[in-house]
Parts: C-alpha cells; sequence; structure tokens
C-alpha cells in the first residue's frame, strides 16, 4: 500500500471511532440531555471540552503559521487568551452554572437571559437568537473553510468542494447523533490528541536538526522580540487588540455551555486547573511550532502549512510504515481541531433556532423540541456549507477590516471568519454575561442594549466603509475592544435610566451567588 493509502486507512479508523464514541454517549430524551448533557460532564471532560471548542484549527495553523511569518510579536493573542481562560474558569465558570440552575434550570444562554430578566415579552431573547444565527453561521463557516483547505493538502487530487462537503457530513453526523454528551467526549479525546501533536513536535524537529542551536540559526533576528512584528517596532493597537481576544471567552456560548454542563461544582476548581494547564501547553507549543518550522522549512509560500508541511517531510517521506502512521496520526490532531469547534459551534447556533420555535410552539413536547433542534443543526450547517463554498470564489477580510484582494486565499478568510465571530459574541453577550452575574442593577431593558449595540458595533467597525476604509482598517484596532466597550456602557446606561430590578430578581440572584446545596 501506499503512504497515502496508509494515512486514509488512520482517517477513516480515527472517523469511525468519533461516530462510535458519539453512538456510545447519545442520550437525548429532552433538551437538557442534547444540549446539556443531563449535566453530567466530569472534570476532565468539560475542562478539555470547553478549550478544545475554542482552538480550532487555529490552534496548529492560524498561530503557527504568524509566529513563522513575523515572529513571537503575534504572541500576543495568546498571552490574552491565556488570561480570558484564567479569568472565566476562576471567576465565572461557578457563578454562571448556579445562575443558570436558579433561574428556572435554564438549558441554553439565551434562555438564561430570559429567566434572569424575567422578559416575559421574550424580545432577549428573540435578539440573542438573532445574533446567535448571524455570528455561528459565520463561525460554522470558518471551521468548514479550514476542513476543506486542509483534506486536500493531506490527499492531494481531492477538490476543496469536495472535502468541505465531507467534513460537514462528519460532523453534522455525530452532532446529530449524541448533541452535547457526545460532543464533549469526543471533543475531550481529541483535545489530548490536539496537545500531543502540537507539544511533540517541535521536540522531534529539534532532535531531527541535531539540537536547539542549530535551530537558533536559522530564526531570523527579532523573532524572539514580542516587541517586534517581523523585525519592526510593534503599535500598541496591535497589543490592545492581540490582548484583547481574551475578553471573548465571557461570551461565547459554545464555551460556556460545557461550564454549565458540569456535574458538580466542586469538579469547577479541578477542570479550572486542567484547562489552565492544557491551555498554557498548547498555546506555548503552537508558537514553537512556529519558530521550528521558521528554521526547519524556510521561505513557505503560505506560512499556516508549516505545522502540516514539517510532519509531510519528518514522517511521511521517510516511507516508513510506521513513520507515516505517526504522521497520519498527527494529522488527525489537526483535524481533530478544525471539527471540535466546529461541532459544539452547530449545536449551540441550532439552540437559537430552537428556541425561536419554542417561543411559536408552547405546548411542543421534550421529544419533538429534540427533534427540531437536530433539525436546526441540518439547517445552520447547510447555510455554513454555502457560505464556506462562495469563500472559495470570493475575497474576504482580516482581522483588522482590510480588504485580501484575488480569488481568496483561504487560510486568511479562515482568520476573518473567527475573528468576525469572536468579536461579535465577545461584544453582544461577554459584558451582558458579567454584568447579569456581577451587577445587580443591571435589568432588561439594559440587557437588550448592551446585546444589539455590541453584536451591531462590530458590524459597523469590520465592514462598513467610512471614507473608503472600514473604521478597523482606519484605526487597527480590532471591533471586539470598541463593540465590548460600549456594550458595557449600552447595559449601565439602559439599566440607569429604567426601572430597578424586582424584589423576586434580586432575591434570585443572591440564592445564584451562593453554593447550591445540591453541590
Amino acid at each position: 500500500m501506499s503512504n497515502q493509502a496508509w494515512i486514509l486507512v488512520v482517517f477513516a479508523v480515527y472517523f469511525s471511532a468519533i461516530i462510535g464514541l458519539a453512538i456510545r454517549f447519545r442520550k437525548s430524551q429532552n433538551l437538557a440531555d442534547y444540549y446539556l448533557g443531563g449535566r453530567k460532564l466530569n472534570a476532565w471532560v468539560g475542562a478539555l471540552s470547553a478549550q478544545t471548542s475554542d482552538m480550532s484549527g487555529w490552534l496548529l495553523m492560524g498561530l503557527p503559521g504568524a509566529i513563522y511569518a513575523f515572529g513571537t510579536g503575534r504572541a500576543w493573542i495568546a498571552v490574552g487568551l491565556i488570561i480570558g481562560t484564567v479569568l472565566n474558569w476562576c471567576f465565572v465558570a461557578k457563578r454562571l452554572r448556579r445562575a443558570t440552575i436558579v433561574f428556572n434550570n435554564s438549558v441554553t444562554l439565551p434562555e438564561y437571559l430570559e429567566n434572569r430578566f424575567h422578559d416575559k415579552s421574550h424580545v432577549l431573547k428573540l435578539t440573542a437568537a438573532v445574533f446567535f444565527a448571524i455570528f455561528f453561521t459565520v463561525y460554522a463557516t470558518s471551521g468548514f473553510v479550514a476542513g476543506g483547505t486542509l483534506l486536500p493538502q493531506i490527499f492531494p487530487g481531492l477538490s476543496y468542494q469536495w472535502a468541505l462537503i465531507i467534513i460537514a457530513a462528519f460532523v453534522v453526523g455525530y452532532t446529530l447523533i449524541g448533541g452535547l454528551m457526545a460532543i464533549s467526549w469526543t471533543d475531550s479525546i481529541q483535545g489530548m490528541m490536539m496537545l500531543l501533536a502540537v507539544f511533540t513536535l517541535p521536540i522531534i524537529v529539534i532532535a531531527t536538526m541535531g539540537g536547539w542551536g542549530n535551530v537558533a540559526a536559522g530564526i531570523p533576528d527579532g523573532w524572539y522580540n514580542m516587541m517586534q512584528v517581523g523585525g519592526q517596532p510593534l503599535t500598541w493597537q496591535s497589543i490592545v487588540s492581540d490582548v484583547a481576544w481574551g475578553l471573548g471567552y465571557f461570551g461565547m456560548p459554545h464555551i460556556l455551555i460545557k461550564l454549565i454542563a458540569i456535574r458538580k461544582e466542586k469538579f469547577v476548581n479541578r477542570s479550572a486547573i486542567i484547562a489552565i494547564v492544557w491551555v498554557v501547553l498548547a498555546l506555548g507549543s503552537a508558537v514553537m511550532v512556529g519558530l521550528v518550522g521558521r528554521a526547519f522549512i524556510p521561505g513557505l509560500a503560505n506560512s499556516e502549512t508549516a505545522f502540516i508541511n514539517m510532519i509531510q517531510v519528518i514522517f511521511i517521506d521517510r516511507g516508513s510504515l510506521w513513520a507515516v502512521l505517526l504522521g497520519g496520526l498527527f494529522l488527525c490532531g489537526m483535524f481533530a481541531a478544525i471539527k471540535s469547534t466546529a461541532d459544539s459551534q452547530l449545536l449551540v447556533a441550532s439552540s437559537a433556532l430552537s428556541d425561536i420555535y419554542r417561543q411559536a410552539d408552547k405546548k411542543a413536547s421534550d421529544k419533538k423540541l429534540v427533534w427540531i433542534s437536530r433539525g436546526a443543526v441540518l439547517v445552520v450547517a447547510v447555510l455554513a456549507i454555502v457560505f464556506a463554498l462562495n469563500s472559495y470564489v470570493h475575497g474576504g477580510y482580516d482581522a483588522y477590516g482590510v480588504r485580501i484582494p484575488g480569488t481568496i486565499d483561504r487560510n486568511s478568510g479562515v482568520m476573518a471568519l473567527v475573528a468576525m465571530a469572536w468579536a461579535g459574541f465577545g461584544s453582544a453577550f461577554g459584558p451582558l454575561v458579567l454584568c447579569s452575574l456581577f451587577w445587580k442593577r443591571t435589568n432588561k431593558i439594559g440587557a437588550i442594549a448592551g446585546v444589539i449595540v455590541g453584536g451591531l458595533t462590530v458590524i459597523v467597525w469590520q465592514y462598513i466603509s467610512f471614507g473608503g476604509a472600514t473604521l478597523a482598517a482606519q484605526t487597527r484596532i480590532f471591533s471586539l475592544v470598541p463593540g465590548f466597550a460600549l456594550s458595557l456602557v449600552a447595559i449601565i446606561v439602559g439599566s440607569l435610566v429604567t426601572r430597578k430590578p424586582s424584589a423576586e430578581i434580586l432575591e434570585q440572584l443572591a440564592t445564584a451567588q451562593q453554593p447550591l446545596v445540591e453541590d
């Protein structure tokens, strides 16, 4: 058998194992089972599934590629993500888990917000659902585009379109089967695969090159300096924008849902330690992949292929069966990074459509709602596939709103899509989640204003031209910065100029701030 045939065997085993796990952990008799796994995630699964649903292909493609091309000055995003991870687990996880239970055992984030603010008009939930549909469709599109770009590099001759359809069918398949429980278990296992791949590869490359001295000799001057990008001084706008990515964690529904699905509150502390260690190791190793790749394979036309090119040279080109099989396993780890984000995005995106349906059919049974939710997964997936196929033809924008010309560098397109969705969720929901947990004066009007202002700010900042250029391009500031700030202002102003929360809401909020009896 050829090397490509053996790699195909590895991928077939991997695909089969993931589907098998989804079948093993399926249990979706009601919405709580489908979207929260019955709140039965243990410490390891909760931590690893939360972090893997965050990183996506960016961990093994985007970040190493940026370090390869510009040096450690692009590692400030990793710094921001580490800070955001620590703050999210240490200050938000426990309170949010309690609050979703106290406020009518809420299953989805829009449902929690409606229950938290006693919004009987349902305006808040529907507003949240609209932004869910917009930003999650964009987010899922980024995963499909990344997968459609990756597979043809592994299997030459496979077109982008067919690769995208294969990946979408795979992800949709096991998401439909098992819901959050299946996704969380498969993602936690794949999280270890991702960490193994990104942590081990730089060590193997250094050994192959004869030690760090030889590696260092091939890395350009200034690539170790975090205050430079490509040998040029780093601007304050770039540092602020990159570190600000950490703010996004407070509003990421596909990450927050894993925090509130953990079985017991006492498990959260263990999960926090596991998650923080994982993210520090993973991001630090990704930076090393970029530096080592620069020395090992200089002059790559596409810097985001550094990881896959090193696997090709070290394992697959050697011809040894065991080397090829190990290389295939590493490539599966790369693929795992992509799909472990896309599955959570599809699931939580479907919850927005399910929320809208539940509002229209209040008598629908739990069994019917589960099937409606599965149908919603298909709807979101089809939309994402259409957009992903379209992105093959048209150009995109980078994280700062600068047009990417030509027929499209799809890897840059992935980063632009991720940036759009990350900023959108972080701005629309991040400040509101924090205020709902820590500021008792927050009310329904302020909440609605925060979601609308935050979401629209990102869209306007990122895509609307003023004087021939977007605000992002003119200021070089990531849209999450103004979006988060203006959303927070809208919540504060909207809440202060309108009626105070009722005594019942304040009583429930006080209960949510204390450990629950069941824990």
